[in-house]
């Protein structure tokens, strides 16, 4: 059963390698599943390295670690425990976890709860949790009711790696987030463990880069346009040793009396984004950040978005849909990362 929601995917992978260039590096690419999706790595070959098979083997059991962690569809997961557990008790949790909800509430707070991880009674309500499609959209009464259960501020990370709550319905879902962690996960095993100088790790879209690539070049990673029937460029990216993120809506939605309704939901509404931003992507050091971060950009809309862009110097592209088309809005350190050839 899949770990998390599977957002749409807004980056695409380009190995655009440079034309007549015969003395292409080894590369060595290791595809396969995890939380409910993809995951892609391209290593470029040195000396030391174990086999591919030794590695995707190690890669995948430390992304199933994860889900142990943090997979809301785990009825044993740490989580699931911690959700099921009593308020007002420690509950001691994984390091992993700990600096996970640590960083989710972190970013709450910056975000003033435009990013909430508690909101999942609210999502699972407008049927796009573990809950089936609702046969009518939820009444004020009920998207009220489940609000009633939603708050950061209901849970906090205490020493030695323990959760506790104040309200005992709390629902913590880290779909938002911990997929950006797994992508960490597997880049700090390469990076760390086995000490390799260029990587791409790429788990549903979600992306962390390290040196370059088979053609001895940075990493070239294609922002997709937010179009429905079709794959096109929007823009190309060289982010170096960093991770990017996305979001959006304009491929997870439905439609209900000629109304759109995006699978992201406002913390503080209950109701899905009414904005017209179609794609965020993030830059940031780690893509646990970066995933939370494209989440939260997308609630909050262009004008605060940029806003907490420019005061927290994250590189963000928003695209937002207007009548006359799409229209890019850039933080002041997103361009350095756009590549210009």
């Amino acid at each position: 059963m899949k770990m998390f929601l599977i957002r749409a995917v807004f980056v695409i992978t380009a190995l655009l390698a440079l034309a007549g260039c015969s003395d292409q590096r080894q590369q060595i690419t290791i595809n396969g599943s995890t939380m409910g999706t993809y995951y892609s790595i391209k290593i470029i070959n040195q000396d030391g390295l174990p086999t591919a098979k030794e590695i995707q083997k190690e890669i995948d059991r430390r992304l199933e670690l994860v889900n142990d962690q943090m997979s809301t569809y785990r009825p044993n997961s740490e989580l699931s425990l911690f959700n099921q557990a009593p308020a007002n008790k420690a509950f001691p949790v994984s390091a992993a976890t700990a600096k996970v909800i640590t960083e989710a509430l972190r970013i709450s707070k910056v975000s003033n709860g435009a990013y909430d991880v508690t909101v999942g009674p609210v999502v699972n309500l407008w049927s796009f949790g573990p809950e089936a499609r609702p046969e009518s959209i939820p009444t004020d009464k009920e998207v009220t009711t489940r609000l009633s259960e939603v708050g950061y501020q209901h849970v906090k990370v205490l020493p030695d790696n323990k959760l506790i709550k104040d309200e005992a319905k709390l629902y913590v879902d880290l779909s938002s987030i911990a997929k950006g962690y797994g992508v960490d996960v597997v880049a700090d095993y390469l990076k760390d463990d086995l000490h390799v100088k260029n990587f791409m790790v790429d788990v549903g879209g979600e992306l962390r880069l390290q040196g370059k690539n088979q053609a001895n070049v940075l990493w070239r990673i294609a922002v997709e346009k937010p179009v429905e029937n079709e794959r096109a460029v929007q823009e190309i990216l060289q982010a170096g040793d960093m991770a990017i993120a996305t979001s959006g809506d304009y491929r997870n939605y439905f439609d209900e009396n000629g109304v759109r309704y995006s699978h992201l939901i406002n913390p503080k509404t209950g109701r899905p984004i009414d904005n017209h931003v179609v794609s965020v992507t993030v830059i940031a050091p780690s893509c646990m950040t970066a995933d939370a971060y494209a989440t939260t950009f997308s609630v909050m809309g262009e004008d605060e978005s940029i806003a907490l862009a420019n005061q927290e110097n994250i590189p963000v592209m928003l695209i937002v849909k207007t009548n006359d088309g799409f229209v890019e809005y850039k933080s002041k350190t997103f361009e350095q990362y756009v590549d210009k050839k």
